[in-house]
């Protein structure tokens, strides 16, 4: 390591991007930063920003600018690989602009579309996409049938599945109209087609499915198709998670390991 056993965290803030050296300085003095979960108040105060974690305010500080996060609209039609064995349309089109090789945090199935994250941090993508962390989804179905509250009630309060019993953490009816309805479903579970096979059990087979939200990330009005970078707001609360979830116990009562692999829309 050079520059005397690391490198002063004001200057280390200030690369980041975090505020200038001077008011980085300010945020240390107030006890605003953390250093692998210890504030720190010294202002001469080296770190080696390869292996050190630091947060400012309880949110974490991307220091590693290897690492790429994206977003993704993913269409209809497209399968959550790389690389499909069977030569349907794939994800490598989304991730050509980048000289970084990129892979998909979870999937969605090809009959779903939304949000997806694509990044080369494979710790992050671990976290994020595994059952036992329990990240939660946002998805929006138009499905068939005029949706009842009574419907409603029943998904948050649980349902029997062939592999046991699942409940969606919040369930809001958005719209009826005709001979179809919106509902928002927000999960924590991973396991594979999970919406699809909770609204046919309550029998509201899925029409459409779009994911809108992951973790605290939103899709917001990212066209179908496009991809962004994430921003340094939503790589701070992304990194954020992966460190909180990665220092907490798994959740209990969740699926098998087996289940980051699987489709989970």
């Amino acid at each position: 390591m050079t520059e005397a056993e690391g490198i002063r965290l004001q200057k280390v803030l200030a690369n980041a991007g975090v505020a200038s050296r001077r008011v980085s300085e300010q945020l240390i003095v107030e006890g605003r930063v953390r250093v692998n979960g210890t504030v720190v108040t010294e202002l001469g105060t080296r770190i080696d920003p390869e292996k050190d974690l630091v947060d400012v305010d309880g949110t974490a500080v991307q220091l590693d600018t290897t690492k790429r996060y994206v977003m993704l609209n993913k269409p209809t039609g497209v399968v959550s690989t790389m690389k499909d064995d069977r030569g349907r349309p794939d994800l490598r089109r989304f991730t050509r602009e980048w000289e970084e090789r990129l892979y998909n945090v979870g999937r969605l199935d090809a009959d779903t579309s939304g949000l997806l994250v694509l990044t080369n941090d494979g710790e992050l993508a671990h976290v994020l996409a595994h059952p036992s962390f329990g990240v939660t989804k946002v998805y929006i179905a138009k499905v068939e049938g005029r949706v009842t509250p009574q419907t409603i009630a029943k998904l948050t309060r649980g349902i029997e599945l062939e592999d046991g019993p699942i409940a969606a953490d919040k369930a809001r009816l958005l719209d009826t109209s005709g001979d179809s309805s919106l509902v928002e479903l927000t999960l924590h579970s991973g396991r594979n087609r999970i919406v699809r096979r909770m609204m046919a059990a309550v029998g509201h087979p899925v029409l459409e499915l779009v994911r809108r939200q992951f973790g605290p990330l939103h899709l917001g009005t990212l066209p179908v198709g496009q991809t962004r970078e994430l921003t340094k707001v939503e790589r701070g609360a992304l990194l954020t998670l992966s460190r909180r979830e990665t220092d907490a116990p798994p959740a209990d009562g969740v699926e098998t390991p087996a289940a980051e692999e699987q489709e989970t829309s």
